[in-house]
């Protein structure tokens, strides 16, 4: 690590701002004021940041683990800082914040395609939206406040109440500022450990996690089903005015619960088993019709049983005369 006192004042325009971790760490952030119009604009993905010029620091080289609170400390010596923005953040938040409206949304439209096919049949009654008609809420999973870790390089901007502060954070010095550590939040070695922690959550949260994300998949299934124009115990029409026709499940049901036809599998089921019950019935008449045909079998079975029976015993006489002992 370099030496505080041989760093020099300013590098390419960007104050130098050393930090010191310990006695014999430094890190270095690079600062200088924000350019721009007097209203300048951070663009990210769907959102705009706001930067007011000749109040707002811009720094390089943040260290990777820091958080607002631990800058906002560590220029609380120049003034008071309004609000710490970090950038790449606010694009990963925007993203989250378009996924919650997107699936919020739908559960909405579902909604009010049920609610407006309710009203066009019955139209006299109003239906009220209770809370039941509300989709159940997720159980989040156990989420511990964490640190973000960010690329080494990143960048941030400091905004303060008035302008005075930023010439204050901008003046150069020499002298390392120590970095005031966050206690709230774990760092180094503790923060792996409650990462370790916050990956894997208790069974119960998880279980009621999956039970709430399961609750509110079938409610917005229901809420499709009761938007769709095919409901149970409705035929389907089709624009000319006939009854379709298709083909359902195994007993001939259909989406619609109109008009069907059974499937070729359970057809051919219905006939096989017909067939087999006939043929089975034959064979029964087959069999040992009349009463000589009984006496013959009984009789035959006599026989057999018998000549087995000679066998087993000459089976048996054969091995007693290989175990007899022949001195001679």
């Amino acid at each position: 690590m370099a030496q505080s006192t041989a760093l020099p004042m300013s590098v390419s325009g960007f104050t130098v701002v050393p930090v010191s971790y310990s006695a014999t760490s430094t890190h270095v952030i690079y600062a200088r004021a924000h350019t721009g119009s007097k209203n300048s604009k951070s663009k990210g993905k769907g959102k705009e940041v706001e930067f007011p010029a000749g109040r707002t620091l811009f720094l390089v080289n943040v260290p990777p683990d820091s958080t607002e609170r631990e800058l906002t400390q560590f220029f609380k010596s120049s003034g008071t800082v309004e609000r710490v923005a970090f950038d790449g953040d606010a694009e990963a938040a925007d993203e989250h914040t378009i996924e919650e409206s997107e699936s919020e949304g739908e559960g909405e439209e579902a909604a009010d395609a049920s609610g407006a096919d309710d009203a066009q049949e019955e139209r006299p009654r109003k239906k009220r939206r209770t809370a039941g008609d509300a989709p159940p809420q997720v159980h989040p999973l156990p989420s511990p406040s964490l640190r973000t870790l960010r690329r080494t390089g990143r960048s941030a901007h400091v905004v303060f109440l008035d302008e005075s502060s930023l010439a204050r954070a901008l003046s150069p010095t020499s002298k390392s500022k120590p970095w005031p550590a966050d206690p709230s939040v774990a760092s180094g070695l503790a923060h792996y450990r409650a990462l370790h922690d916050a990956l894997r959550p208790p069974l119960d949260a998880v279980k009621a996690h999956a039970d709430s994300w399961v609750a509110r998949w079938e409610h917005e299934q229901a809420a499709a089903r009761q938007a769709s124009k095919y409901r149970m115990g409705e035929a389907i029409v089709d624009e000319d005015g006939f009854t379709l026709v298709t083909r359902g499940g195994a007993y001939g049901k259909t989406l619609g619960g109109g008009v069907a036809v059974a499937s070729k599998p359970f057809q051919k089921g219905q006939e096989g088993g017909k067939r087999s019950r006939k043929n089975n019935k034959e064979k029964k008449e087959k069999e040992a019709f009349y009463a000589f045909q009984v006496h013959e079998k009984k009789r035959k079975e006599l026989v057999d049983l018998k000549r087995r029976w000679e066998e087993d015993k000459a089976k048996v006489e054969k091995l007693k005369q290989s175990r007899k002992f022949n001195p001679y």
